[in-house]
């Protein structure tokens, strides 16, 4: 490689790592940095950091991101307490999720939706999230690299996050970060998945509403992907729906207003509708929108986004409590030395899945009601 191509390629890497925020690291490294310095993401007291919060100081909103995030069991407390001190300043938000198949351009249409709500006056927050790695548990974070113009906008704040191997498309500590975003002040969030299909009920179950973006003339097989998150929208956009595609973009709308037909609605006492758009020319963003505020303008009044967020706040406990269990089941000594065991034994077939498991739960300190013989 030559001298002038190196510096160009060192050039564009150091561009890419300032536009995402220095954002680009891995998972692991993220984690080793917290546990190399354990007072790094707590270093400011609980009132500081609800103080910079409510105070919409966007800095502060970072490190209190941050300190949600972190995997170390030393900052799990401060944070909750942070919330739960911002806890009254949350829940006034429109929270919206865009999710969509695989090369849709969520990003492109973010960026064109966003920008339109900046000039209707919103203040918003896009949570974006990235894959991680299933093997390294890495994550490029380029989200924020492909919003280049809403990124520059101080009206606009974009966080970009790992799904850090979390089911569903959204990151592990989602919902804690939309509440902060909430107390600061941005009145509409946008939380875009990584669009995984069939897994999208964790997006469901933190958003009050879902826009699924799909493509003209994407053939049959993308029909199975489809019908696992078409049930949850609220709104299909076609998406791409400029040039050469405009005939197969109405084609499309026609196939899934079609579809819908057979389908209960996402949410009781609204229609899901299928229009067309495109995140180039713009066309459709302000009917997108709305469609957002005629749902609110709705359903609000019913009580439907309430009830359905009581739902959501038992639902997310649930979670936290299973996730707890988990973590304290694995992390047990006594499961630990018997684990390798049991396992070996049941991949030899000389022992069931369900007596192994009964063994394990019971070296854990919990009796089963039926015994595994």
């Amino acid at each position: 490689m030559s001298t002038a191509v190196a510096t160009r390629s060192q050039s564009w890497l150091h561009a890419l790592w300032a536009a995402a925020g220095n954002n680009v690291k891995s998972t692991n490294q993220a984690n080793v940095e917290q546990a190399g310095n354990p007072r790094r993401a707590g270093s400011l007291s609980v009132d500081e950091y609800a103080a910079g919060v409510l105070a919409g100081d966007r800095s502060i909103l970072s490190r209190t991101i941050t300190l949600v995030e972190s995997q170390s069991r030393l900052h799990e407390s401060q944070a909750q307490d942070v919330l739960q001190k911002l806890l009254p300043h949350t829940g006034k938000a429109r929270r919206i999720g865009i999710t969509g198949v695989p090369g849709v351009g969520k990003s492109t249409f973010i960026e064109a939706f966003g920008t339109y709500l900046l000039g209707q006056g919103c203040k918003l927050a896009v949570l974006a999230i990235d894959p991680s790695s299933t093997r390294s548990g890495g994550s490029i974070l380029g989200d924020k690299t492909r919003m280049e113009k809403l990124s520059r906008d101080t009206r606009a704040f974009i966080r970009p996050s790992p799904t850090g191997g979390t089911l569903g498309g959204v990151a592990r500590r989602t919902r804690e970060t939309m509440l902060l975003c909430e107390a600061a002040g941005f009145d509409t969030i946008l939380v875009e998945s990584v669009g995984v299909g069939q897994n999208e009920t964790a997006l469901r179950s933190m958003v009050d509403y879902i826009m699924l973006l799909l493509l003209p003339g994407a053939g049959d097989e993308l029909q199975g992907i489809k019908r696992g998150i078409v049930e949850l929208a609220d709104t299909v956009l076609i998406n791409k729906a400029d040039g050469d595609n405009k005939q197969r973009a109405e084609q499309a709308r026609l196939e899934q207003e079609s579809a819908l037909h057979y389908q209960q609605p996402a949410t009781p006492g609204w229609k899901t509708e299928v229009a067309l758009c495109s995140a180039l020319t713009g066309e459709g963003i302000p009917d997108a929108w709305k469609q957002i505020e005629d749902f609110y303008r709705k359903l609000e009044p019913t009580g439907t986004i309430a009830a359905r967020r009581k739902s959501q706040s038992a639902e997310w406990l649930g979670d936290l409590i299973q996730e707890e269990l988990r973590r304290r089941f694995y992390s047990d000594a006594r499961v630990k030395n018997r684990l390798g065991e049991i396992q070996a034994a049941v991949q030899r077939g000389e022992m069931t899945p369900v007596r192994g498991a009964a063994i394990l739960l019971a070296e854990h300190g919990l009796q089963q009601e039926f015994s595994p013989e």
